[in-house]
């Protein structure tokens, strides 16, 4: 497991996984606050190209910083840096899942001439200032009224977007496309391979500026996939368009039946359309 220094001092992990060619693709996890563990070699990706997962700060097998306010989505975008000097990477290409998708445009607002391509997998774009809505998604929910778990799941999951409970297991299955062993057993992960304190600090205030985001994103040269699942709430193929539309070089892909964790559900599907975006993109830049 290589480590590298952040600039203040942090000490940091990341994991290389799969024997694809070519230069790793950065991989940036969700949560937030996620150890990285949690997405494997998505779905098979690592058999097309070499990936550098990192383990957030306070995350995995990072160390915890000295000072929990760095846990900050802006603050994070000196690790990410970091890690691209230390591989080496003079322009790098970049997938971010969930969370991780914000620090991603932070850091290509901020460093758009070292990003190559983008890949925002099931990305909620708060730092663009665009949330997910209850509406949203109750609206992705009510697309699972046939499975057998929905008539016990749905109360508790409207009750949850109300405000008016704690989040509960008995919602898990609307975050996956198929909530079978492999879902259940992903999601009971959670709890442990979450920095819960530093998730808290991820998106505090002063993490996101909108208005600064959006206009230093609008010079960004690097072609962009924004990936939704079809039945994800969060975010739903709408807002993913959205996305999309407010980045220049920006493509939407809608993979069919897809939760927030696409590679779960269909890994052939997915990895195809993350490997021909970079493959394409790539061909189109030389």
């Amino acid at each position: 497991m290589p480590t590298f220094t952040a600039p203040d001092g942090t000490r940091l992990a990341y994991h290389l996984r799969g024997e694809g060619g070519g230069a790793p693709l950065v991989v940036l996890p969700g949560g937030p606050m996620r150890a990285s563990a949690y997405l494997g070699d998505l779905g098979g990706l690592g058999r097309h190209r070499r990936l550098a997962l990192l383990d957030l700060r306070g995350t995995g097998d990072s160390a915890v910083p000295a000072d929990p306010a760095s846990c900050r989505c802006d603050r994070l975008v000196d690790d990410v840096e970091a890690l691209r000097r230390e591989l080496g990477l003079e322009r790098m290409d970049l997938l971010a899942h969930s969370a991780g998708g914000n620090l991603a445009l932070r850091y290509a607002s901020r460093h758009p001439e070292r990003l190559a391509r983008l890949v925002l997998v099931t990305v909620i774009p708060r730092a663009l200032g665009m949330p997910v809505t209850a509406e949203d998604r109750l609206a992705a929910a009510r697309l699972r009224e046939d499975e057998p778990w929905f008539e016990r799941a749905f109360p508790v999951f409207r009750a949850w977007c109300a405000g008016e409970r704690d989040f509960d297991d008995a919602v898990l299955p609307f975050f996956y496309g198929r909530w079978d062993a492999t879902a259940a057993a992903h999601a009971a992960r959670e709890e442990t391979e979450t920095n819960e304190e530093a998730a808290d600090v991820y998106g505090s205030e002063g993490a996101y500026d909108p208005p600064a985001t959006r206009a230093a994103l609008a010079g960004l040269t690097a072609p962009v996939l924004v990936l939704a699942g079809e039945v994800d709430g969060g975010p739903r193929p709408d807002l993913a368009r959205r996305t999309a539309a407010v980045l220049p070089h920006a493509r939407c892909a809608v993979q069919p039946g897809a939760g927030h964790y696409p590679w779960l559900d269909d890994p052939e599907w997915f990895t195809g359309r993350v490997v021909e975006f970079l493959a394409a993109t790539s061909r189109a830049h030389r």
